[in-house]
């Protein structure tokens, strides 16, 4: 009798992924929205061949090495793979993929909401009149920076980068971009390159952060590189929290050298920096650039692929190399 491959789920993921999920694999699931534990994943670990897991299950070296040996994939629910030890999984000879291409419209889209709700205020406007406290419009109320016309410099002009600078567009933004390398897009053909972030920043009305975090992103934004941005300028992160010197951007944005900020993540999710809290100029989401229904779904269809494969003895879609 033909046994399916046991797989260990470490979230409750959409319902569409998880009926495909119980009806292709045996599967012990976690029924709450709270994330496993490590002592958790490594209780249920020996009765599992692979494991779907998230950004919320620090799969750092550690917990790689005290897996059994019957785990032989680990597929992540996100693109982003810090959380993971690739080099410790691979000396266990545990394979792992992850989700990407599925989610650079989804994200980039958070980014020009980010970009417009710092600029416009939106966040002090918005709790202003659900307190009540409207009563008449003014002229000199909620001004924020127009984003039309204005210089965007982007961090990383990968696929959600490229989205990013190709949404901007529409709003005649000129567009500035630090990358390893120039892109080869006809659409961004007048997109200006440069070399170094040092010479990106000067041309920043608008700052969206589209980088992966690595040992050379981390704080790579810090009072250092704020300073060498235009003042008044606007900083949007929708990419890695630590990139991000959380002190740093809380001293530009009570001091106006920043006029705005507009973050999607942060360091230490979910526990945001107090020092944020009062900021008027501050707009801030609840890392949703991927949350919607057709980009949650896909992200975890490519998870299953991910299984498919494996379990077929294939290439894996997705995977994660050192």
């Amino acid at each position: 009798m033909y046994q399916k491959p046991r797989i260990l789920a470490t979230r409750n993921f959409p319902p569409a992924v998880m009926e495909r999920l119980l009806k292709d694999y045996h599967v012990i699931t976690n029924d709450s929205d709270e994330h496993l534990t490590s002592e958790a994943i490594l209780e249920k670990a020996n009765k599992v061949d692979a494991i779907m897991g998230s950004p919320t299950n620090p799969f750092q070296k550690d917990l790689i090495e005290a897996l059994p040996s019957n785990v032989k994939l680990i597929t992540t629910f996100s693109v982003g793979y810090d959380h993971m030890d690739v080099a410790a999984a691979d000396k266990c000879g545990i394979l792992l993929s992850n989700t990407p291409d599925v989610l650079t419209d989804a994200t980039a889209d958070i980014a020009i909401l980010c970009m417009l709700g710092a600029a416009r205020m939106a966040h002090s406007s918005a709790e202003f009149l659900r307190a009540g406290k409207w009563d008449r419009w003014s002229a000199n109320q909620f001004l924020g920076v127009q984003v039309s016309g204005k210089k965007l410099g982007i961090l990383g002009m990968g696929r959600i980068g490229q989205a990013v600078a190709r949404r901007a567009l529409g709003f005649d933004m000129e567009i500035h971009y630090h990358n390893r390398r120039p892109v080869n897009d006809d659409r961004l053909k007048d997109a200006i390159y440069h070399e170094t972030l040092e010479s990106l920043l000067p041309n920043c009305d608008f700052l969206s952060i589209n980088c992966g975090l690595s040992e050379e992103t981390h704080y790579l934004i810090n009072d250092t590189t704020i300073a060498a941005m235009p003042d008044g300028a606007v900083l949007v992160n929708t990419a890695r929290g630590p990139i991000v010197e959380d002190e740093a951007l809380i001293r530009a944005l009570k001091s106006k050298k920043l006029a705005a900020a507009g973050l999607d993540v942060f360091e230490n999710e979910p526990n945001l920096n107090p020092g944020y809290m009062d900021l008027p100029n501050l707009f801030v989401l609840p890392h949703i650039g991927s949350a919607t229904i057709e980009t949650r779904n896909e992200m975890g269809f490519k998870c299953l692929d991910n299984l498919d494969a494996f379990f077929a003895g294939k290439a894996l879609p997705s995977q994660i190399k050192l």
